[in-house]
């Protein structure tokens, strides 16, 4: 079988950062999926599934109800190997287009003080694996990445 795509990025060679990671046809319409790569993949360490659940369901509610991308967004969750999270935008964009919309987003989990949202056993299927704490952490290491965006964290390495 071929490889797929994400398998062919250069993962010793990968920053934190945004990359458009592939654009799919579905008819007329494109959508971008966007890897928002949030630690350095084999050089530090991954998040571990208590934030990444909060940072899903914090960044998913805040996309969802964002007023000018939220019919676009399709899918918001983390990646398997938990250095990040993928973002589906019904559309055909770049990295830098969607810059201030995730500037936004993790500024919104930065600050977050409250009950997660959805964060209750009827709403969630493992409503008591969340660490706010450190969703917020990684929120905040992630918005210098995106506050000082490059090329090289912009774009995949070549």
């Amino acid at each position: 079988m071929e490889k797929i795509a994400s398998f062919t990025v250069d993962h010793l060679r990968l920053k934190p950062g945004v990359y458009v990671s592939r654009r799919d046809k579905i008819g007329a319409e494109t959508v971008t999926t966007f890897d928002l790569r949030m630690t350095a993949p084999n050089a530090e360490p991954v998040m571990n599934t208590a934030e990444i659940h909060a940072l899903e369901h914090l960044g998913a509610t805040y996309l969802r109800n964002e007023p000018t991308w939220r019919e676009r967004v399709i899918y918001f969750g983390p990646m398997g190997c938990r250095t990040g999270f993928y973002l589906l935008l019904a559309g055909d964009y770049e990295s830098g287009d969607i810059l201030p919309l995730l500037r936004d987003t993790f500024r919104f989990v930065r600050d977050f003080d409250g009950p997660i949202p959805g964060a209750a056993a009827r709403d969630c299927g493992n409503y008591l694996d969340m660490n706010l704490p450190m969703a917020r952490y990684y929120a905040r290491r992630y918005l210098q990445v995106l506050e000082t965006a490059a090329p090289e964290t912009l774009r995949y390495p070549q």
